[in-house]
């Protein structure tokens, strides 16, 4: 399988190291808006560093990783399909739920194959719990819990550009709650404060913020956000069902405990995403590659990524009314 990768910054990079890592897969062409920074990845992973329309073009690449800023997806996915490339894009599709139903247009017209990078999916831990709820070992799930906190949060000038916790944040516990529900969610309700940056009120934007899904037969998802976690990067599940309960916890930066008279002590958790979802974003490509290989249609799809975008559309404008709103 011949892969190009567009977009060189830190997510690039790590699919980057994900390509080279898999048996039979070959990195043959990168490229960046800066290209100093595609020729740096280019000489560390002996590939070429290509413009994006070279790679968009070229006929010894089979599918196409794009890893740039969201404001580029729409046009570069419209480019892809008319050449006929396997996709595999970043979340999110795009800002506008209206543009990703065009994107969707354009990916079923050529007939390609597409995935939303939703990685959390592949994670080991998540992974196996949602296996085991399919399996009924906790019996109907009846509520989920999902917390996610960042160690610290972004720039302002990504705050600016980010479109809201809820769509860039939050996005991912949404396609989770999805992925563990089993039902698709209907109804939301979504709070939210500036507590960790007064500047990122001023920004329009929240820090800290919490949400309520329901299903129609009532099954209910808690999702709790924080830009501040003072302890590591702290993601945690909880799925509640008739017959049980299954829980995940965060991933140490090691497993060795200390005990004594004043207690147990743990090493903190992982202190940065790359870290703690090195192996998800390495099984999401291998599953991506598979379903290339295999001419099956990837999942998560680009549909996942609008079903995605729609919840947090949601949840922006209950957040900014103080309403429930249906999905």
């Amino acid at each position: 399988m011949r892969i190009g990768i567009l977009g060189c910054g830190r997510i690039g990079r790590v699919h980057a190291g994900s390509v080279l890592a898999l048996p039979d897969t070959r990195l043959v062409a990168v490229a960046d808006a800066i290209h100093e920074s595609a020729r740096a990845l280019a000489d560390e992973t002996g590939s070429d560093a290509r413009t994006a329309e070279e790679i968009v073009s070229a006929d010894d690449i089979d599918a196409v990783v794009i890893a740039t800023p969201t404001t580029t997806h729409y046009d570069l996915i419209h480019a892809l399909a008319s050449a006929g490339k396997a996709i595999f894009c970043e979340k999110p599709i795009d800002m506008s739920a209206a543009r990703i139903r065009e994107c969707i247009d354009a990916v079923n017209r050529a007939n390609i194959p597409f995935m939303t990078g939703f990685n959390r999916r592949f994670d080991p831990n998540f992974a196996r719990l949602q296996r085991l709820i399919s399996e009924g070992e906790i019996g109907n799930v009846e509520i989920v819990t999902i917390l996610s906190r960042d160690p610290s949060p972004p720039p302002h000038d990504y705050v600016r550009t980010s479109g809201g916790l809820f769509r860039d944040m939050m996005i991912h516990d949404f396609d989770m709650a999805r992925f563990l529900l089993g039902e698709e969610p209907d109804m939301i309700h979504a709070v939210g404060s500036a507590l960790v940056d007064p500047e990122v009120a001023r920004l329009g934007d929240v820090d800290t913020a919490a949400v309520t899904l329901t299903t129609p037969s009532g099954r209910i998802c808690q999702i709790s956000n924080s830009r501040r976690a003072t302890y590591g990067y702290d993601q945690r599940i909880e799925v509640h069902g008739a017959k049980g309960l299954l829980r995940a916890g965060n991933v140490h930066q090691n497993t060795v405990e200390l005990a004594t008279r004043a207690g147990y002590q743990s090493a903190p958790a992982k202190e940065f995403f790359l870290e703690r979802y090195e192996a998800a974003y390495r099984n999401e490509l291998e599953s991506f590659i598979s379903s290339v290989r295999t001419v099956t249609q990837p999942v998560p799809s680009i549909h996942d990524g609008l079903k995605a975008q729609l919840i947090a559309d949601a949840a922006t404008e209950s957040w900014k009314t103080g309403r429930s709103v249906q999905i």
